[in-house]
């Protein structure tokens, strides 16, 4: 198979998960994340670096988010959202942050491929990506022809990029808005 029909078979995975997300999940977080007065988020490996990126964009938008583990990272409060992207439902160090947060009452908004595993169903909002993750990539129906946990690190990416339109319209953030809050020490 050619890079390019390697490509394109990706892109239409991509587009038939992106066709199966609710709506009213995507309605439901990004009220969350709109209603925060301030997010802290949390994913590891691939899902680390689509969060990295979904969080800037934030950044520009103007909310007021942070990356757990940061040094620069302020304390969860009751009014404060933890942004998780589990995609396998479970994780050791998910779920102590989820306890933290329980504890302090902030909300937990996971973002995960499995909704019925134990952490999403003790979350406050979720967001199912319904694409492969290491969870479920040993064979076999409908399982992606890509390694591991790629279609669900893509999907997660696109649909994060998709947000940001509507966000920013929620804020009344203007192009400009979003250029005077980007980064000048590059």
């Amino acid at each position: 198979m050619t890079t390019y029909e390697t490509a394109h078979k990706i892109l239409n995975e991509l587009d038939q998960i992106m066709s199966r997300v609710d709506e009213s999940q995507v309605d439901a977080f990004c009220e969350a994340l709109l209603g925060a007065r301030r997010i802290l988020a949390y994913a590891l490996g691939r899902e680390l670096l689509t969060l990295r990126s979904f969080a800037m964009r934030m950044m520009h938008i103007g909310l007021d988010v942070h990356m757990v583990g940061d040094v620069t990272a302020p304390p969860l409060g009751p009014e404060d959202v933890l942004l998780l992207i589990c995609g396998p439902g479970y994780l050791y160090t998910t779920e102590a942050l989820m306890k933290i947060a329980g504890k302090v009452g902030g909300k937990v908004v996971m973002v995960t491929a499995q909704p019925q595993a134990s952490l999403p169903q003790q979350a406050d909002v979720v967001l199912h990506i319904p694409a492969q993750t290491m969870a479920d990539d040993q064979g076999g129906e409908g399982g992606s022809g890509q390694a591991m946990g790629s279609a669900f690190e893509q999907a997660s990416w696109i649909l994060f990029d998709a947000l940001v339109p509507r966000l920013q319209a929620a804020r009344n953030q203007t192009l400009d808005d979003l250029r005077a809050r980007h980064a000048n020490l590059e």
